[in-house]
């Protein structure tokens, strides 16, 4: 059983206070079902990407499994890690999909729960889907290894398993954007990324990246939530909503941006 790292922190550890405040972010957006196969979503505390976040999730569908992938941010365990284990949150727990990461071995993807011990990226993701949907399962995957021919491996291969299995399944990235950087470069340099990610460009996102040393924490899942994604179908990314932390805080001369994109 993997158990909450970051309740308390990132989010409440009260189930009755976690369960408010996710329904307050779901009841704002949009309610809006789409056929969403791919999805970018924040994962900073919920006071401040909860509500760009919360765009995403209320337009997933209901999926037999969702692949979360995020970056690995302690760079404990194997550079591309999935977890076979149950995540308990305090909204109860989510099952993993053990026959689809059985159809992962072998390939670059390992198997390692050290990965998974303290990261929150994938974590925060969780108690979203259970404020939802019931009966669903998890893939959480941790990347430390975020170049290009990785990212794109690694969503290659999940395309693959998921049309073996014929999976009803939405891939989903969790990334930050900019960080702690003004406002105004934040938007200018988030706006530049978003753009290749919209276009499912992933050549042009690494580019950019590098051209504008970006600072977004989740380029390889990104990649790879746009590679697997594509394969499954997608076509189209779309935006949802961007915010920064200023928007929240008042304070816009450090921030990190949020963004909420679908891929269908």
């Amino acid at each position: 059983m993997r158990n909450p790292a970051v309740a308390g922190q990132f989010y409440p550890r009260s189930e009755a206070e976690l369960r408010q405040q996710l329904e307050e972010m779901l009841g704002r957006a949009e309610q809006e079902e789409l056929p969403v196969l791919g999805a970018v979503v924040p994962h900073a505390g919920y006071m401040y990407s909860g509500p760009v976040a919360a765009e995403v999730y209320a337009r997933l569908p209901k999926r037999d499994t969702y692949v979360i992938l995020g970056p690995n941010h302690h760079g404990l365990g194997a550079p591309i890690a999935l977890s076979r284990d149950s995540w308990r949150t305090p909204l109860g727990v989510a099952l993993p999909d053990l026959e689809l990461a059985d159809a992962l071995a072998g390939t670059i993807i390992d198997q390692d729960e050290l990965a998974h011990k303290r990261e929150h990226s994938i974590e925060v993701q969780i108690p979203f889907l259970q404020a939802r949907f019931q009966g669903f399962k998890i893939l959480p995957i941790a990347m430390g290894l975020q170049d290009e021919e990785t990212a794109i491996e690694v969503g290659e291969e999940l395309g693959k398993a998921i049309r073996k299995l014929n999976r009803n399944c939405t891939v989903v990235a969790s990334s930050d954007f900019t960080h702690y950087q003004p406002q105004e470069v934040a938007r200018k340099v988030d706006a530049q990324l978003m753009e290749a990610i919209l276009n499912m460009n992933i050549h042009e996102l690494y580019a950019r990246v590098y051209r504008y040393d970006a600072t977004a924490c989740g380029y390889g899942p990104i990649a790879a939530t746009i590679t697997a994604a594509r394969a499954l179908g997608a076509t189209s990314g779309k935006l949802l909503r961007y915010a920064t932390s200023g928007d929240i805080t008042g304070d816009h001369s450090q921030v990190v941006g949020y963004g909420a994109i679908l891929f269908t």
